[in-house]
């Protein structure tokens, strides 16, 4: 007697005598795309009108890609921060970091930057003078990071990484993942985050698969921004963000041609989120003191 193949699939399996567990799919975003910053034009999942937030991420922006001529590439003048990380992450351009904790670093392609604002600081991001002269194609991210209220005036911080510095998987076809922070198939990010946190940037090939193991109960991001891919038999396409349950279980990725995403995990802080332009806070009261604490100059003192 033949028996024809299993063709169901759920979200716990047993195969082969292990069993297998799935997160499943709670909602997919779809980008919108918007000004920023200096002028420049962003895809943008959160937050908007309907998404304020995803604990413990405030903000994601994909920036660009955009092709500048000579002399017009624009960037992120002097501001001030607190209560947050930032994080950029960049795949083509260079950009010049300068803050108050005295860091002055250049981010190339590959590159990213780790920045923990904590109780204050002011920083900016601009083109370097090369790439401004001879313009060029930038593209790359910024994520906004939360901090737990015992963390939110901690010393700032800034942590920086070149391309070659990244921890990478390699994949059979080519394809690879860069894992800036957190664990991904074995592999640990240099970053030192403040709050359990995973980044990572998958680049598959056709026929590859990643598997990831966020850990229990932490929000699980698979953010495409080229191509399309399925991430436990649900599709998205560029420009999509697949937001997964806090529970337990795996997050297998495939691809039937090529795709790019971005891995974000981290653990929900369940704490209130105030903002309000530059600081995020847990009180109207703590946003107040930080506006008068920079206008009189004692932000970037504070730490």
């Amino acid at each position: 007697m033949r028996v024809a193949p299993c063709q169901c699939w759920c979200a716990d399996e047993l195969c082969g005598g292990t069993s297998v567990t799935h997160r499943t799919l709670d909602h997919i975003i779809t980008a919108e795309r918007t000004v920023e910053g200096g002028g420049f034009v962003v895809r943008r999942p959160f937050p908007t009108a309907r998404v304020s937030h995803i604990d413990p991420f405030l903000l994601l922006d994909e920036m660009g890609p955009v092709d500048y001529a000579p002399g017009k590439a624009i960037g992120a003048p002097e501001h001030p921060h607190r209560g947050f990380e930032t994080v950029t992450y960049l795949m083509h351009g260079a950009m010049e970091h300068r803050d108050t904790t005295g860091a002055v670093a250049t981010i190339r392609p590959g590159g990213v930057q780790w920045m923990t604002a904590g109780s204050g600081v002011v920083h900016s991001e601009l083109p370097t003078t090369d790439f401004l002269q001879s313009g060029g194609r930038m593209h790359g991210f910024q994520l906004w990071v939360n901090l737990p209220a015992a963390s939110k005036m901690i010393p700032p911080r800034y942590q920086g990484f070149e391309s070659d510095e990244l921890r990478r998987v390699s994949l059979l076809n080519g394809g690879e993942v860069r894992v800036v922070a957190g664990t991904v198939m074995g592999v640990t990010g240099a970053v030192q985050t403040t709050s359990p946190m995973t980044y990572a940037h998958v680049l598959l090939r056709a026929g590859e698969e990643v598997t990831w193991e966020p850990a229990d109960g932490h929000t699980a991001l698979v953010h495409v921004f080229d191509g399309e891919l399925s991430a436990n038999s649900h599709g998205a396409e560029s420009g999509q963000m697949m937001v997964f349950s806090r529970s337990r279980g795996s997050i297998t990725i495939t691809t039937a041609t090529s795709a790019q995403a971005l891995l974000l995990g981290g653990e929900p802080l369940g704490e209130p989120v105030v903002r309000y332009g530059p600081f995020v806070m847990n009180t109207r009261e703590e946003i107040v003191q930080a506006f008068q604490d920079y206008e009189a100059g004692r932000l970037v003192q504070s730490r």
